[in-house]
C-alpha cells in the first residue's frame, strides 16, 4: 500500500484534491468523515465526550458538532481532551478500513490538521505527504462562498498553524490558486512522478 497524506489550511482545496487523485485510481479517506463517525451515537467517542462535556453538547441525542466547536475553538484545554478521547479512534478506524485494501492499493488520507497532529500519526509512516497551498485571501474567499463569514474565516485561518510550518512536514507542495484544470494539471504531474512508477513494479 501507498500512503499519501493530504493536508493544508482550512479552503486550501483539500476535498477537491482529493476527488481528483480518486480519478487517478487513488482509494480516498477523510480523516474529518472517520472523526464524524466517532461521536455518531452508540459509538466509544459519544459516549467519553458526552460524559466529559455534558448533555449541553446534544441536540436530540446527537452530538452538535457546532456546540462542541464552540467549546472548543477557544479552550486549549478542553480541545486537547476532544483530541485525546477522537484521534485514537480516527486512527482506529482508519486501520480498520485500510486493513484488506490490495496490496497495491494508493490510499490518499485527507488530514487537515496533520502539521498539529504529527506526533499522533508518525504511527501511520506516509509515504508522500502533499500540502495544498493558497494564499489567505483566496482562502476566505471560498469559505465564504461555503456559507462562513468573513470573520470566522479568519479566525479559523489563525488558529490553524502557518504555511510555513505545514512546508515543514511536506514532502511535496502543490499549488492551489488557480482554476480546476490547473490543479488537476499539476496533481497528473506528480501522480506520474512518484505513483505511476510504483504501480508497475
Amino acid at each position: 500500500m501507498i500512503l499519501i497524506a493530504l493536508t493544508g489550511g482550512i479552503g486550501s482545496g483539500k476535498s477537491r484534491a482529493a476527488a481528483i487523485l480518486e480519478e487517478f485510481g487513488a482509494h480516498s479517506i477523510s480523516a474529518d468523515r472517520l472523526a464524524r463517525e466517532t461521536l455518531e451515537r452508540g459509538e466509544n467517542g459519544y459516549n467519553e465526550v458526552v460524559a466529559f462535556f455534558g448533555d449541553e453538547i446534544l441536540s436530540e441525542g446527537q452530538i452538535d458538532r457546532q456546540k462542541l466547536a464552540e467549546i472548543v475553538f477557544n479552550d486549549a484545554d478542553a480541545l486537547e481532551k476532544l483530541e485525546s478521547i477522537t484521534h485514537p479512534l480516527v486512527r482506529n478506524k482508519f486501520i480498520s478500513e485500510t486493513r484488506n485494501l490490495p496490496e497495491n492499493t494508493v490510499v490518499v488520507y485527507e488530514i487537515p490538521l496533520l502539521a498539529e497532529s504529527i506526533s499522533r500519526q508518525k504511527q501511520l509512516d506516509f509515504d508522500h505527504v502533499i500540502v495544498l497551498e493558497s494564499n489567505t485571501e483566496l482562502r476566505i474567499a471560498r469559505l465564504v462562498e461555503r456559507g462562513m463569514s468573513a470573520k470566522d474565516a479568519q479566525l479559523r485561518i489563525a488558529k490553524q498553524h502557518s504555511d510555513e510550518q505545514r512546508k515543514e512536514i511536506a514532502t511535496h507542495l502543490i499549488n492551489n490558486e488557480g482554476t480546476l484544470e490547473e490543479l488537476m494539471s499539476e496533481l497528473s504531474a506528480w501522480w506520474k512522478s512518484f505513483i505511476s512508477p510504483d504501480m508497475t513494479k
